[in-house]
């Protein structure tokens, strides 16, 4: 204690700041399982190296999007409670059943159903297999997003990118392994959503914005020389502190960050740099779009193409503010969900077709998700409300049986009737496809062997190849 105060009490202030010096001593205990072991070789041979995850704030209702229920027009405007059993919901403001203000169409050669919402997704459903038995444990955003994120509706787990690059680690020794590419919303929870959680700090997301500048300080403001001085005495200084406390996870996953974070200040600048895309590919995403929020997220769909291309394993795509709420139409559902969808339709579907023309779908899984479902019943007069118990979500490209349809909603689009399918269930597809056995990869924390499934999940064998 008194070497590490020689200095003053700037050191011990710096440790309290990790929970004090015990919790820093205490060394990071990671089970190491013949199978796998963290950063190396996945347990089989994967059919994925990377995903991206296009997640929709809010929660995308299914009756208006990809699960049509006929039933709905029939009975327009008349009372649930005399129809089915009507759950509570977030706002107990329960108005009439309500029918969807789209048509569908169907299409493709296999023939699915979409809804006028999304004319681009549309044109590539036979790459798509589409879940409408989805289901979540929570009915608000905040649980229900930790839910989606983490396999846990409590704060402090670690995010499923963190546990993919745990377990996978990263292709690009330049870029971060987990990306989180920033639209303009933070959802509800925060960047907790996105966090490390008891794994190594190294392993949360590094936050993007789809723009030339994507993050502060990217631009060295030193002479290289100066900097390099710099970041060796920050270096020496931690190792320092390591030396007196022992192992630190917290100090040593700063100094593998300071790094990392050095290397990214010649490769993030080239990264964004989309001058060298051609018109073709640009007008593809909807960079040419009349509404600015397309072209906002044409950028983040690009960039996420070209993560992919340097290695980077898991990145996340966040909505863009529009004019609206995000997907979450309490009231005004026509407008706000007409933004929404008209701001993400033609960038996602570019960004389907562009890795397929790349070569790059085979070895990428794209999901498409929000948190939970809507009601088909009105709040009030022209909104949903929450709706937990049913909501749908696809999935594309390596591993994944395109043109297929899994599970089966009530003649309401209310609750699942077949096939129904948990948050713990998607996650294990996922590690499935990345070649991991998703009750393998574990760590320990607090005297047991965690993982990002908990106790649960089951792979959804029906819609892989």
């Amino acid at each position: 204690m008194l070497g590490a105060c020689r200095s003053g009490f700037g050191s011990l202030a710096f440790v309290s700041l990790f929970g004090g010096i015990g919790a820093a001593c205490q060394k990071v205990e990671k089970l190491s399982l013949p199978e796998v072991v963290s950063g190396t070789n996945p347990h089989y041979i994967p059919k994925a190296k990377h995903v991206i995850f296009l997640y929709m704030d809010g929660g995308v209702s299914q009756i208006d999007s990809f699960d049509p229920k006929p039933r709905l027009a029939q009975e327009n405007g008349e009372d649930p409670y005399k129809k089915f059993k009507v759950d509570n919901t977030q706002f107990d403001n329960i108005g009439k059943i309500l029918k969807s203000p789209w048509e569908f169409k169907q299409y493709g050669e296999c023939g699915m159903p979409v809804s006028e919402l999304f004319p681009h997704i549309a044109t590539c459903v036979d790459d798509i297999a589409l879940v409408r038995s989805m289901t979540s444990d929570f009915p608000e955003h905040t649980n229900a997003n930790y839910f989606l994120h983490t396999g846990s509706g409590l704060q402090g787990r670690p995010s499923m990118g963190a546990w993919v690059t745990y377990g996978l680690g990263s292709e690009n020794d330049d870029l971060p392994g987990y990306v989180v590419l920033n639209g303009g919303l933070v959802p509800p929870g925060g960047l907790d959503n996105f966090n490390s959680g008891f794994l190594p700090a190294s392993y949360q997301a590094s936050v993007l914005k789809g723009q030339a500048v994507p993050l502060a300080n990217i631009q060295p403001l030193d002479d290289p020389a100066i900097q390099d001085s710099k970041l060796d005495y920050l270096k020496q200084m931690d190792q320092s502190l390591i030396g007196k406390l022992g192992e630190a996870d917290a100090v040593e996953s700063a100094i593998s960050n300071y790094e990392l974070a050095y290397r990214m200040q010649a490769s993030v600048p080239e990264l964004t740099e989309f001058d060298s895309e051609t018109k073709a590919t640009k007008k593809l995403y909807g960079f040419e779009s009349d509404d600015p929020n397309t072209q906002g997220y044409a950028a983040q769909c690009l960039l996420a193409r070209r993560l992919v291309e340097r290695g980077v394993r898991f990145i996340e795509l966040t909505c863009p503010s529009v004019k609206a709420d995000r997907w979450d139409q309490h009231e005004g559902l026509k407008d706000g969900h007409e933004r929404n969808a008209h701001a993400v339709d033609q960038p996602i579907a570019g960004l389907l077709k562009d890795l397929k023309s790349r070569g790059l779908l085979d070895e990428t899984l794209v999901i498409w998700t929000g948190e939970f479902g809507r009601t088909p019943f009105a709040q009030g007069k022209d909104g949903r409300d929450h709706n937990p118990s049913a909501f749908s979500m696809w999935m594309a490209g390596a591993g994944i049986k395109g043109g297929t349809i899994f599970g089966q909603t009530d003649e309401y689009g209310y609750r699942v009737v077949e096939n129904k399918v948990t948050i713990h269930d998607l996650h294990a597809t996922m590690l499935h496809l990345l070649g991991i056995h998703h009750e393998k990869l574990t760590f320990h924390f607090s005297g047991r062997d965690i993982r990002l499934t908990d106790v649960h999940g089951h792979v959804m064998h029906d819609i892989l190849v």
